[in-house]
């Protein structure tokens, strides 16, 4: 039995559906440190079980499981989710990732912690925080009179230098603070003097005391700005030199007097709040830093619009309260003599970088922060938005709002729970639970089971093209590589990687490398000059040595999408260079529809899951030579998909497509196929095999003609 013979591709995208929803719920695991594109652990959970158990994965997927002795590799390991998956049903693991921070990312989810040590030592730093930099983060409630509620956000503008007049002037896209879907109005900032105004209508907001007419449009439009003062019409950068200046003009604030009152609170920031930030400002210019880094901006594809924006340094992307806090929860880390509890410390702060910057902006209609890499780049726009250094919570603890200490400390302690104590969530109609699954752990060792067996774990940091396995020593590769040039991951990881470095120190072991970046990393980047050629060739490299390494008949499966049949040329060649035969492409959600990064792109949510092996057949109900043929496989599969919640989009049918296109190209190139031949030859002759067989126009016709109607449902063996 096989992943082919036991994987359901219904019941699979139903689980995965379900967690991308809210990935931290299914997976708590995740919440270690932030980590991008991470597949669902349901889908490779799926994968491992029913390529190592018995029978279909309906009926084994809610039991415990312990495959001890099998060895299961992932050559582009990133955020872990395969090998946690493998490691946590037992397998021995191998890990490689060119990225220090993927490295050091995966060996925190799996290490073992002292829970009661990292708790008494975050809640003391906690206290540290609170009796040094808590001042700063109050405010005056105009509503009670209260002095010391709690900041929870700062919105800030940035402001340009009219060309006329030489005064600085606000930079406005909109002046709509939040809109009425979490809060009991909207929320508009009067343009000419920043009171806050409660409207019912934006379309007719009426006028502030000051004699102006709200309004929600702003003065900046395009690369357009109009001076707030003399009327002139500013075309950008609208500052001459340096980075972009900020003005504080709202604050989100939480006052526990007032718990019972519907809605959010605002305000515009009072003489006591400017006095903190100057306050913040003059400690630190008093400071000598040790661990803010004065690291410049590379040029990089991603990096590259920072640099455009008058950026030039990465401290420049920060203001002085956030500089200030950081400075002073790292001198408290770096004295922390347990070396364990101190790399988990640095880990939430690492973390916590990543909500504390200038590039993080407001959810207008959440009414929260959206974190620096809520999309997979440096939004850098006109309104950023500050979180309270240390977090807030509430009278019973729970905590209020996001990008503080207290958030990232608690879902930390959450995910490391969960690393032994494992559980998946299942439903009964809309109730869900949370089911522990038993004898299943991730790790090493197992610190609440000391008789456990240990398993081997090998995280490295390297070049898989270089990687160097035992031949016929695994039992399954599962990987999630690159997307060609989707996410840059070396460029952003960079961002958090220098403050981690500075903190511990260059020769600690693991931070040796002075950047993320790497000349080999597998991406498409037009600033590095790799393009789909080079990339083909590194994936074709990295597959050839993982297809050594595998023992007769055992799978590498990787997951994959991309709008453009380019990127599958690569995919195909890739396959076919190692010497592999793709046996099945399933189809399976990988991303959650409503991220900023997807939302009204009209990009896939649905990756293709491809199974490869080395001589094995392709099963004869997948086998088609037509667009017809290809078109009732991938009827049945919609319905599939359809029956576990999923509307399959343009993008999802383009990519199951493309998934199955490349999948028979290489069953019909494989016996003539010359790993020798120039890469663009190679490529050529894939997407020439793929268009002999059918075009996405003729797929997408086929379609439309095609009555699908949804499969019965899935065997929930929980219920």
């Amino acid at each position: 039995m096989s992943i082919e013979d036991n994987y359901n591709i219904g019941f699979v995208a139903g689980l995965a559906l379900r967690e991308k929803q809210i990935q931290q719920v299914y997976r708590p695991i995740i919440a270690v440190h932030k980590w991008f594109a991470r597949r669902p652990g349901t889908l490779f959970r799926g994968l491992i079980l029913s390529e190592f158990g018995q029978g279909p994965i309906e009926y084994s997927y809610y039991q415990g499981h312990a495959f001890e002795g099998k060895r299961v590799a992932d050559c582009f390991m990133g955020g872990g989710t395969p090998l946690l998956e493998a490691n946590r049903v037992g397998c021995n693991v191998i890990g490689t990732d060119i990225n220090p921070m993927a490295t050091w990312v995966v060996r925190e989810e799996i290490d073992a912690l002292d829970m009661h040590a990292y708790k008494v030592a975050s809640d003391q730093l906690q206290t540290y925080l609170a009796s040094k930099l808590g001042h700063l983060y109050k405010t005056r409630c105009p509503i009670t009179g209260r002095a010391d509620a709690d900041l929870k956000y700062g919105l800030w503008v940035k402001t340009g230098s009219c060309t006329n007049c030489s005064r600085e002037f606000d930079l406005f896209q909109g002046h709509l603070v939040a809109d009425d879907t979490r809060h009991t109005a909207y929320v508009i900032a009067c343009h000419r003097c920043g009171d806050l105004h409660e409207v019912g209508d934006p379309k007719t907001p009426g006028t502030c005391h000051c004699g102006a007419e709200l309004r929600v449009d702003g003065n900046v439009k395009r690369n357009k700005a109009t001076c707030s003062h003399c009327g002139h019409v500013n075309t950008a950068p609208f500052r001459s030199n340096g980075p972009p200046v900020h003005r504080l003009f709202a604050i989100e604030y939480f006052n526990p007097e007032l718990k019972g009152r519907p809605g959010r609170l605002f305000k515009k920031p009072d003489d006591e709040d400017l006095a903190r930030i100057a306050e913040a400002r003059s400690a630190f210019e008093r400071l000598r830093p040790c661990h803010v880094p004065d690291d410049p901006i590379p040029v990089g594809d991603e990096t590259g619009r920072l640099l455009r924006w008058g950026y030039s340094k990465f401290n420049e992307l920060f203001n002085s309260r956030q500089l200030l806090a950081l400075e002073t929860a790292a001198g408290w880390i770096a004295k922390v003599k347990d070396p364990r509890i101190k790399r988990a410390l640095a880990t939430n702060y690492s973390d916590l970088i990543r909500y504390q910057n200038m590039l993080c902006r407001y959810d207008t209609m959440a009414l929260k922060s959206l974190d620096i890499f809520s999309i997979h780049g440096f939004p850098a726009s006109y309104v950023q938005c500050e979180s309270n250094f240390l977090g807030i919570r509430n009278a019973s603890g729970t905590p209020v709002g996001s990008g503080g200490w207290v958030n990232i400390t608690e879902k930390y302690a959450k995910a490391k729970h969960f690393c032994t104590a494992p559980f998946e969530v299942v439903f009964t109609g809309k109730k869900k639970t949370a089911l522990p699954i038993l004898g299943e752990w991730i790790g090493e060792i197992n610190p609440e089971q000391p008789d456990a067996h240990a398993r081997l774990v090998d995280i490295r940091c390297g070049s898989s093209t270089e990687l160097e396995l035992e031949a016929a020593s695994l039992d399954a590769v599962l990987t999630d590589p690159p997307y060609f040039g989707m996410v840059q991951y070396g460029e952003l990881m960079h961002f958090l990687y220098i403050w981690l470095r500075k903190l511990m120190g260059p020769d600690f072991i693991g931070l040796e490398a002075e950047s993320t970046k790497h000349v080999d990393e597998l991406t498409g980047n037009a600033t590095e000059g790799r393009g789909i050629e080079q990339f083909a060739e590194g994936l074709a490299s990295v597959y050839a040595r993982m297809a050594n390494a595998l023992k007769p008949g055992a799978p590498l499966a990787f997951t994959y999408h991309h709008n453009k049949q380019e990127a599958y040329l690569a995919a195909g060649m890739a396959i076919l260079d190692a010497g592999l035969i793709c046996t099945a492409s399933l189809p399976c959600p990988a991303e959650m529809g409503g991220s900023i990064h997807i939302s009204g792109t009209g990009s896939s949510i649905v990756d293709t899951v491809f199974i490869c092996r080395r001589g094995a057949p392709v099963p004869k109900r997948w086998v088609f030579e037509n667009s017809a043929q290809l078109v009732a496989i991938m009827g049945v599969e919609l319905a599939q998909l359809r029956g576990a919640g999923l509307k399959p989009s343009a993008g999802d049918v383009r990519c199951i497509a493309f998934g199955h296109l490349t999948r028979m190209a290489i069953a019909n190139l494989r016996v003539a196929w010359n790993a020798a031949m120039p890469t663009p030859d190679k490529l050529a002759m894939i997407r020439a095999a793929m268009d002999e067989i059918a075009t996405l126009d003729d797929v997408r016709a086929g379609l439309e003609k095609l009555d699908i109607k949804p499969p019965a449902a899935a065997v929930h063996p929980a219920k």
